[in-house]
C-alpha cells in the first residue's frame, strides 16, 4: 500500500472517530460504535479506536465486547489506562475478583504516573476500592461460616467430653462441670481472636492523610517530615498556596517524595483488614 494511500486511510479514520465522539456525546452509542468501528476497519492498528468503542460498549452494559475490544487495545499499547481501566471493570462483571483487581491496579499506576490529579486516577480507585471491598466481603463471608461451623463442633465435642467424664467421675460433678465451662470460655476466646480481622475497627491515624483522614493511597512526604495524600496535597499547592497546611514553611510540587514505608503499611493493612476498602 502506497504511503499516499495509508494516509487518506488514516485521514477518514481520524475523521471517522470525530463522528463518533459527537454521536457519544449525544448518548447515541449505536451510531458512535458504527462510526469507530469503520475507522478500525481502516486503521485497525490506532489503539484510541478500540478504547472509544469499548466506551461505547460500556455504557450498553455489553461487557464481553468491552473486554475483547480492551484486550485488543492493550496488545496496541500496554500502557492505556483506560484500556486495563476498562477491562478490570468487564473481568468484575464475572466476578473475576483477582484479574479484575489486577487490571484496576495497573490503571491506577499508569494513571498515577500520568497524571495523579485527573479525575481518572479518582474514579479508577473508587472501583478498586467498591471491587476489594467485595472481594474481602466475598471471602470474610465464607471464613465466618467455616469458623463458626468448626466452633459448634469443637463445643459438640467438649460437652460430649464432658457427659463422658461425668458418668465416670462420681463425686466430681461440680469440678468437671467447672472444667468444662472454663474450656468453652477459652474457646469463644480463641474464635474471637481469630475473627479479630474481619471485624472492622478504626483505621490508625498514622496511615490516615492529615486533610482528608481518609487512608492514604498515594502518600508524599515534605521536607518537614509530614505525610500528605499526593493529589490533595498539590491540590493546595495550587489553589491555597505553596506551603505546608501544617507549617507554614514554604513547599513546592518538586519537593514532594513518595513515602514508601507508609505506603507500604497501608497495603500491609488493607490486606489484612479489607473491610478498610470501604468508602464512605
Amino acid at each position: 500500500m502506497s504511503p499516499a494511500v495509508v494516509a487518506s486511510a488514516a485521514k477518514q479514520a481520524e475523521q471517522l472517530r470525530l463522528h463518533g465522539n459527537r454521536y457519544f456525546k449525544k448518548d447515541r452509542f449505536g451510531a458512535a460504535i458504527d462510526a469507530y468501528t469503520e475507522a478500525i476497519v481502516l486503521c485497525p492498528n490506532v489503539p484510541i479506536y478500540w478504547t472509544n468503542r469499548a466506551l461505547c460498549h460500556r455504557k450498553r452494559n455489553e461487557w464481553t465486547r468491552v473486554e475483547e475490544d480492551c484486550r485488543r487495545a492493550i496488545q496496541l499499547d500496554h500502557y492505556s489506562v483506560k484500556a486495563h481501566y476498562m477491562l478490570g471493570l468487564a473481568l468484575l462483571q464475572r466476578k473475576e475478583y483477582a484479574e479484575g483487581i489486577h487490571e484496576l491496579k495497573k490503571a491506577l499506576d499508569l494513571g498515577r504516573g500520568a497524571n495523579p490529579k485527573s479525575y481518572m486516577v479518582e474514579e479508577i480507585w473508587q472501583e478498586l476500592a467498591k471491587a476489594k471491598y467485595l472481594a474481602w466481603e466475598h471471602e470474610s463471608t465464607k471464613r465466618s461460616w467455616e469458623l463458626q461451623n468448626l466452633k459448634e463442633a469443637c463445643e459438640a465435642a467438649l460437652k460430649e467430653k464432658h457427659f463422658l467424664d461425668a458418668s465416670q467421675k462420681d463425686g466430681f460433678v461440680d469440678e468437671n462441670a467447672k472444667s468444662n465451662r472454663e474450656q468453652l470460655e477459652a474457646l469463644g476466646r480463641v474464635f474471637n481472636k481469630a475473627a479479630e480481622d474481619d471485624t472492622p475497627t478504626e483505621v490508625p491515624d498514622y496511615l490516615c492523610c492529615k486533610i482528608t483522614l481518609d487512608i492514604f493511597r498515594d502518600p508524599v512526604i515534605t521536607p518537614s517530615g509530614f505525610t500528605y495524600e499526593r493529589a490533595v496535597i498539590l491540590d493546595h499547592l495550587q489553589k491555597v498556596g505553596r506551603f505546608d497546611p501544617i507549617t507554614r514553611e514554604s513547599l513546592y510540587p518538586s519537593q514532594l517524595v513518595p513515602n514508601l514505608a507508609i505506603k507500604e503499611a497501608v497495603s500491609a493493612y488493607l490486606e489484612k483488614h479489607g473491610w478498610a476498602y470501604k468508602m464512605d
